[in-house]
C-alpha cells in the first residue's frame, strides 16, 4: 500500500476536534502508510496527541508509537469558518481559517487530498477556487456511494453542492458519476439513471425530462428512478440536482437510524409484575436477541457511518465532506475514502476519460 498524506480540516463540524480528531487518529491507526496534516487551533489539538501512548528511547523508528505522533502533525490557525455563514461571507473571510489552510496544503503539492465536514458551500467555493475544476467541467459535484441491496454499491450525485441545475449540468453529472463508477466501483458499463418523480416520460421538471433525451447517446442511461427504488439496485449511477438529493440522502440515513433504534429499544425492559407478563417479557427479550444476531450483518450494509464522506466530484485534487453531524466512526471512514480515492489515481483517470469526451 503507498504511502500518502492528506490535509484534514479539524475545526469543521458540528462538534470540532472532539471528534474530527478522534476520527483522525482512529484512521491512522487502522492505516499504517497514512499521514495526517492537522488544520486548527492547536490548544484543541494537542491534548488529543498528548493522551496517545508516547514512544520511548528503546521503541525502533517503525514502532507504533513513533510512528503514530510522526505521522499526525498540527498546523495552527486562528479562524473557523462557521457552518452558518453565507457563501459569500465565508469567502470573504477565509483567510487563516482551517479549511482554507488543508485546501491550500492540496493546491500547494504538500497533501494529495482534504477531508472537512465543515460548511458545505465554502468548502465547494474554495476547492473551485484554490484547486479548481478539470478542464470543462462547469461545476463540481458531491458524490457518495449508497448501499444497492443486497449486497452491492452505488453511487449518488449531486448531494447538495449544487442546488439548481439545467439539463446540461445534469448531463455532465451523469457522465462524471459514470466515470466515477467505472474506476471506483468497477462498473464496465455503468447503468445510469436520473431521480424522478415517475418512471413516465412526460413526468419531471423542464431540465430532467431535457437531460433524459440527451443522456442515452452519451451513457448507459437506464431511464427515471422513483425514490422508493433508492436502494434496490436498479442503476449504478443515480443523478439529480442537490436539492433533492441532499433531502434524499439524508431522509435515506435518517430512516435508517430510527429503524436500527427502534429494533435495539423494543421493548427490553421488564417492567410487569405478573408471572405471566414477565415471563412474556421475558420471551420478547430472547426473541429481540436472536432476531439481532441475524440481522447485525445487514445492519452494518446499510449503516449510514459505513458510507460518510462525499466526494467533490470534477476537482484537480481529491477533496471529500463529511456530514457535519458524522460522529468519530463516520468521520474515519470519510477519511479512508480519501486515501482510497488517492490510492486508486481516480483524479487523473477522471482527467484523462474526461478529455476523451466531447465537448
Amino acid at each position: 500500500m503507498s504511502r500518502l498524506t492528506l490535509a484534514l480540516d479539524v475545526m469543521g463540524g458540528d462538534v470540532g476536534p472532539r471528534i474530527t480528531m478522534r476520527g483522525a487518529i482512529a484512521a491512522v491507526e487502522k492505516d499504517p502508510h497514512l499521514s495526517l496534516l492537522l488544520f486548527g487551533d492547536s490548544s484543541q489539538i494537542t491534548p488529543f496527541l498528548d493522551a496517545l501512548p508516547s514512544p520511548t528511547c528503546h521503541d525502533s523508528p517503525d514502532s507504533p508509537a513513533r510512528t503514530l505522533h510522526q505521522r499526525l502533525r498540527i498546523f495552527h490557525t486562528d479562524k473557523v469558518i462557521s457552518n452558518h455563514a453565507s457563501i459569500k461571507e465565508a469567502l470573504r473571510h477565509s483567510r487563516g481559517s482551517s479549511m482554507r489552510a488543508a485546501l491550500e496544503a492540496v493546491r500547494d503539492g504538500t497533501a494529495q487530498g482534504c477531508v472537512s465536514a465543515g460548511n458545505t458551500g465554502a468548502l465547494m467555493g474554495l476547492a473551485k477556487h484554490l484547486i479548481q475544476p478539470i478542464a470543462h467541467i462547469q461545476r463540481p459535484a458531491l458524490v457518495s456511494i449508497i448501499p444497492a441491496l443486497p449486497t452491492g454499491k452505488q453511487a449518488m450525485l449531486d448531494l447538495g453542492a449544487n442546488v439548481q441545475c439545467d439539463a446540461a449540468q445534469l448531463v455532465q453529472f451523469a457522465q462524471m458519476g459514470s466515470i466515477f463508477a467505472k474506476h471506483y466501483l468497477g462498473c464496465a458499463a455503468p447503468r445510469v439513471a436520473l431521480l424522478n418523480i415517475g418512471t413516465e416520460s412526460h413526468k419531471g421538471t423542464p431540465a430532467i425530462r431535457e437531460a433524459a433525451e440527451l443522456l442515452p447517446d452519451l451513457v448507459n442511461y437506464v431511464g427515471f428512478l422513483e425514490s422508493d427504488k433508492l436502494l434496490a439496485g436498479q442503476a449504478d449511477v443515480i443523478v439529480q440536482d442537490g436539492f433533492v438529493g441532499n433531502i434524499a440522502l439524508k431522509t435515506l440515513e435518517g430512516t435508517v437510524k430510527q429503524l436500527h433504534f427502534l429494533l435495539k429499544n423494543s421493548g427490553v425492559a421488564i417492567k410487569s409484575r405478573g408471572v405471566i407478563a414477565r415471563l412474556s417479557d421475558y420471551l420478547r427479550r430472547f426473541v429481540y436477541h436472536q432476531v439481532e444476531k441475524k440481522l447485525q450483518a445487514k445492519w452494518q450494509a446499510l449503516n449510514p457511518e459505513q458510507y460518510n464522506g462525499a466526494s467533490l466530484l470534477g476537482l484537480q485534487a481529491v477533496v471529500v465532506k463529511s456530514h457535519g453531524s458524522a460522529n468519530e466512526h463516520a468521520f474515519a471512514h470519510a477519511i479512508n475514502q480519501a486515501a482510497m480515492q488517492v490510492r486508486l489515481d481516480l483524479v487523473n483517470k477522471m482527467t484523462t476519460d474526461w478529455a476523451n469526451l466531447p465537448h
